[in-house]
């Protein structure tokens, strides 16, 4: 596939690294010829630098014969008008944009269609996070939640602890523990390596562990890896920007929300605007005014301002002060690193967010979700079952007689309204959702041909 990325930024050359490799041919596009040097340095690639929405520049870039254009600069009107562009001029089959703007995003069902602004699909960041994080704050103690089949199934990864039922037994165990619930174990990460999860293997205190069930159980499953953690009710949010008032709108329903702002207009805005959160003017990074408001009350303390540093010190010293839990959003990968195994809970990526979401729509077959883990190594992906015994490789087939590629899970299946774990002797049929845990992502291309239907089916 020729792909076309416009904008060499985090976005962008994450997005190039994922898919350089796979049987595509990759073009970045931007005005930075030192970012564009950095990525072909490291990658096999074509780079173009100049703006990104100049006909002459797309040409460069390959846009009369290119299969997508993807626009991730961190300009929404340059990201439109490429895509514009695109269309306008080589007719383009796929058209991907990041926007940012509430403003433009509201009215993204008038403006994204071919009469007018011909995206194919908007991918808006600070909306994925905002939903990523109201996800954990649904299911306490967890590090990710992942859905899939329009949230009947979810992927969770949480860390075992001393007091979990299961730590120190094999996994061949946990049917006893939880007779009425089924469940698969996807992959098990030791000291950050994975290890192949089988029935023998015992869960050890701090393995970080991905587990697939149907959404309605995924509770009784966390409660055998970890002591079960009540449900948080009182949260603190530090930056009343785009995802801390997202949250908020989301979070006050059910949750008694505080939520300090640095500038004074746009706290007073969003007093305005948000019907049961507390709003206050003030340094989320100040001792004094964390501790004026009580943070040792608080339940969790989320720091989503567009700095990284204050993100990052603001939560250090809520958590000193005695708030139970710490969620941050990082921009910088390095920051991520150096964050974790600290006092800090969850580390938040947009970048990874994003990465998901254009993955989802980059990938080849009827792959109907894409999640990016583990800092791009891992994918968890949905991909919907076509053919029939004669053309497909899966179709009419036991899990335990499909080839796999290595380290490789098939977790579940969703079959209309139907949750599946997979077992050795679950049979796929067509339409089944199948989701499946990737430990390297390099095979993704040999999963999307195992499930590619043969002419025959024609």
């Amino acid at each position: 596939m020729k792909i076309i990325i416009v904008g060499a930024g985090q976005v962008g050359g994450t997005l190039a690294e994922n898919l350089v490799g796979e049987n595509n041919e990759i073009s970045v596009v931007d005005i930075d010829a030192e970012k564009l040097r950095n990525l072909q340095d490291k990658m096999d690639l074509q780079v173009v630098t100049g703006q990104g929405y100049y006909p002459e520049v797309l040409r460069n870039a390959g846009g009369e014969d290119a299969d997508m254009v993807i626009a991730v600069t961190s300009d929404d009107a340059t990201n439109m008008i490429t895509c514009q562009i695109c269309s306008s001029l080589f007719n383009t089959h796929k058209k991907i944009a990041r926007i940012r703007s509430n403003q433009v995003l509201k009215h993204s069902q008038a403006l994204f269609h071919k009469k007018h602004i011909p995206v194919d699909h908007v991918i808006a960041p600070e909306q994925l996070v905002t939903r990523d994080i109201a996800r954990l704050i649904d299911y306490p103690g967890a590090l990710q939640v992942l859905e899939f089949a329009e949230g009947k199934v979810s992927l969770v990864a949480v860390k075992a602890y001393y007091g979990g039922l299961l730590v120190g037994h094999a996994l061949s165990t946990l049917k006893d523990h939880i007779p009425n619930v089924d469940t698969r174990v996807a992959a098990i990460y030791r000291n950050g390596k994975p290890i192949r999860p089988l029935g023998t293997t015992v869960i050890e205190a701090d393995d970080e562990v991905f587990f697939i069930a149907a959404s309605i159980h995924i509770r009784a499953v966390m409660n055998e890896l970890q002591k079960l953690e009540p449900a948080y009710k009182r949260i603190m949010i530090a930056g009343g920007g785009n995802i801390g008032a997202g949250l908020a709108r989301i979070l006050e329903k059910n949750h008694q929300v505080k939520l300090i702002e640095r500038n004074s207009k746009r706290a007073e805005k969003l007093t305005s605007e948000l019907n049961e959160t507390l709003v206050f003017q003030g340094d989320s990074s100040d001792q004094e005014l964390l501790t004026e408001e009580n943070i040792e009350q608080f339940d969790v303390f989320i720091a989503v301002t567009n700095d990284d540093e204050a993100n990052i010190m603001s939560s250090l010293l809520a958590k000193r002060l005695g708030v139970r839990k710490t969620m941050v959003l990082i921009q910088r990968d390095a920051y991520i690193d150096l964050v974790h195994g600290s006092t800090i809970d969850i580390a938040i990526s947009p970048q990874q967010a994003t990465i998901s979401a254009l993955l989802t729509h980059v990938r080849r077959g009827t792959i109907d979700n894409v999640y990016s883990l583990r800092g791009g190594a891992a994918e968890a992906i949905e991909i919907v079952a076509k053919g029939d015994e004669k053309s497909s490789k899966v179709v009419g087939r036991a899990i335990k007689s499909i080839k796999l590629p290595p380290g490789t899970t098939i977790g579940a299946i969703v079959r209309g309204s139907e949750v599946l774990i997979a077992h050795s002797n679950t049979l796929i049929r067509e339409e089944d959702h199948v989701i499946l845990f990737l430990v390297n992502k390099k095979y993704i291309s040999d999963v999307e041909k195992l499930f590619q239907v043969s002419a025959i089916y024609f």
